[in-house]
């Protein structure tokens, strides 16, 4: 297992994931810059949090068209780990490697804030390591993070079980106030019908150290480990 963290001008978190991937859970990890096509053998793709280009455009519109992402979508094609947090999640649907799109939160103003999630569905190389008792206190950092699709395509979501995480309360329950931005069913994060390639707007990086306070993203991250070296449920 290898993990590479790709990089675009504008991306903030890059260094965090790097650090859970290389410190915490100690995996050859390196850094991989948006203009090189080589994936350098990395098993895991990640697209960190950000803002690149400066979200001119749309968020992750730009950079969607990076060369790079042409290597991470014949890595995704062939059945390879990627995953997007928050900007990433956005480069993903830009990229049509996951459905759906991220609007403008409901409030139309950006939200740091921690929020609950809850998974939904356990099986899942983001999910397994979780119970379904489990709700995730996970810090969430963005101004487009309203998840959308339009009626069929969002049916066909639901009906292949793509959602991953949905906002909830601390007590689990998935409210219309526990919703911080407006989510289409209070949708926290999804993958791909070959399961192969998620998204989440919640940062677990930066709920990954004793030194925050919080690990409980680390449950996402073994999620991610127990996928490659134990029992995955199919």
């Amino acid at each position: 297992m290898k993990v590479g963290v790709v990089v675009f001008p504008g991306s903030n978190c890059d260094e965090d994931m790097a650090y859970v991937f290389r410190d915490i859970l100690k995996l050859p990890t390196v850094k991989l810059w948006h203009k090189n096509r080589d994936l350098e053998g990395c098993t895991h793709i990640i697209l960190p949090g950000g803002f690149s280009y400066g979200d001119y455009l749309r968020s992750g519109a730009i950079a969607r068209f990076s060369p790079i992402m042409e290597s991470v979508a014949e890595h995704a094609g062939k059945g390879g780990f990627v995953l997007g947090v928050c900007n990433g999640f956005q480069i993903l649907c830009e990229a049509g490697l996951l459905p759906g799109v991220l609007l403008h939160n409901d409030s139309r103003k950006f939200i740091c804030d921690n929020v609950f999630i809850k998974p939904v569905n356990l099986n899942t190389q983001l999910t397994c390591a979780i119970s379904d008792k489990n709700v995730l206190k996970i810090p969430i950092a963005h101004g487009e993070g309203k998840f959308y699709a339009p009626e069929e395509m969002m049916k066909e979501i639901l009906d292949n079980n793509q959602v991953i995480f949905k906002y909830c309360d601390a007590g689990g329950n998935v409210t219309h106030e526990a919703n911080p931005n407006g989510s289409l069913h209070n949708i926290a994060g999804i993958c791909n019908k070959n399961r192969n390639v998620f998204g989440m707007m919640p940062h677990p990086e930066r709920a990954a150290d004793a030194e925050l306070f919080n690990e409980d993203g680390l449950f996402i991250f073994e999620s991610i480990l127990k996928s490659v070296h134990g029992e995955l449920l199919v």
